[in-house]
């Protein structure tokens, strides 16, 4: 088979990372998390005591950055000085200050290098909010997934109840709507749409029915 890139975008909670993963096992290539590196950016300058709003101290910080990537199987596991932390960065305050240093080029250009490395070696599907726009324009095939704020909102509350924490519709709901502004406004890289990326709404569609509608059209467009 011939190398070929998958590159998926969309707002917090449209599913991007559910379904990229069950995409890269089905078909045997690299899932890249760009949204968990730059949450690792974030979880780093919390662990510091720098301010994620702080554009200065935050681009200081990078020289200093010890973060390593492992691909494997499905997914990947990131270190942060030397510590595993692949599942202690998915919390509500690491995801906004992982949207406040997204912001910033210099942390953008850091992560991207990184990030269009892995995708020179291998075949891969990738998310995040510019990946078919900046990181990998050419790739073979572009998706933009979205769903309903109200949707997002439910799905994230399910996954808090299920890890036994207790959530509020509401307040979610307005968390994401306002990452939702902050991504797509955000002067260097906004959340937007490739003009050659197909939309895909996953409001009332569960995981296996994303999954499938994705593997057809990643097989119509690399065949």
């Amino acid at each position: 088979m011939k190398k070929f890139a998958v590159a998926v975008d969309g707002p917090a909670g449209s599913g991007k990372s559910t379904v990229a993963k069950e995409i890269a096992k089905a078909l045997g290539i690299l899932y890249i998390d760009t949204g968990a590196m730059y949450r690792t950016v974030g979880m780093a300058c919390l662990k510091k005591g720098i301010n994620p709003a702080d554009e200065e101290a935050v681009v200081a910080s990078l020289d200093s950055l010890d973060m390593k990537i492992f691909p494997e199987a499905g997914g990947q596991r990131i270190l942060l000085d030397g510590e595993d932390i692949t599942s202690r960065i998915r919390t509500e305050e690491i995801g906004k200050a992982a949207s406040s240093v997204a912001a910033y080029q210099k942390v953008r250009e850091k992560l991207v290098e990184i990030q269009q490395g892995l995708a020179k070696e291998q075949s891969v599907i990738m998310d995040g909010r510019d990946i078919g726009t900046k990181v990998l324009p050419d790739a073979e095939v572009k998706i933009y997934l979205d769903a309903s704020v109200e949707e997002r909102a439910k799905r994230r509350v399910g996954e808090l109840e299920a890890q036994g924490k207790t959530a509020d519709l509401e307040t979610i709901r307005e968390e994401i709507a306002q990452r939702d502004y902050q991504d797509m406004h955000r002067e260097n890289s906004p959340l937007c749409r490739a003009e050659d990326a197909v939309n895909v709404d996953t409001t009332g569609l569960d995981i296996p029915a994303v999954t499938a509608k994705l593997l057809a059209l990643i097989a119509e467009k690399t065949k």
